[in-house]
């Protein structure tokens, strides 16, 4: 049997949270707009988060350092559960969240899915910005730089950071190394955990939008 790696051996696991369903998910596109919380529906599934992740800590022996969350309300409200479970506080991060929307913030789907330019942040969204405001290229940046910045922060420990979809998914799509055009391709569902390992040997992904079980990740 090879021998245990120590804490600075082993690479930083952060486990990636979407937040729990919303009144308007799959409704509007609701960005960074203050005042949208969890549904009774997303409480629920932010419970549930909670009790997988706390579960595979204890069972793994591996304790769960920090909780980050994005600043709005519907990411803290999702990750006070798995903090509490996990008998931590919640730590709002800005580099988790979500894409700046710009003019597009608050519009309905129906209407967006009109938009000539959907086609483009559907199948080419390496190529798009959002009328005044973030680009898919610079939101994949902002993601890889947080994921370095939580790496060098927590060296060997598992984090856990509740975030959005779209940031999700280009964190994903950059640590296996699929191009941005292609991202849209991912599934992040609320509330499920995608798992990514960060060490001297490079990035890894551990799993994807994970809504069971968390018994088998490899995070040893």
């Amino acid at each position: 049997m090879p021998p245990r790696r120590s804490a600075a051996q082993r690479p930083t696991v952060v486990l990636l949270v979407r937040h729990g369903r919303t009144p308007t998910t799959g409704a509007v596109l609701p960005g960074r707009a203050a005042g949208l919380h969890l549904s009774d529906e997303g409480r629920a599934q932010a419970e549930s988060v909670a009790g997988r992740i706390a579960e595979s800590a204890s069972g793994r022996g591996r304790s769960v350092a920090a909780v980050y969350a994005s600043p709005l309300e519907r990411t803290v409200e999702t990750a006070r559960p798995i903090a509490r479970a996990l008998g931590l506080a919640v730590r709002r991060h800005r580099g988790l969240l979500e894409c700046d929307f710009g003019e597009w913030t608050g519009r309905p789907l129906r209407e967006l899915v009109r938009e000539r330019s959907w086609q483009t942040v559907q199948y080419a969204p390496a190529s798009f910005r959002f009328p005044g405001g973030e680009s898919f290229t610079e939101l994949s940046a902002r993601m890889a730089g947080t994921l370095e910045g939580l790496a060098a922060t927590h060296p060997g420990e598992t984090v856990v950071a509740v975030s959005h979809a779209d940031p999700i998914k280009a964190a994903v799509a950059g640590a296996a190394g699929t191009p941005l055009d292609l991202f849209q391709r991912l599934v992040v569902s609320p509330c499920s955990v995608s798992a990514l390992a960060i060490g001297s040997g490079g990035i890894h992904v551990l799993c994807v939008n994970s809504t069971a079980s968390l018994a088998e990740l490899a995070i040893s």
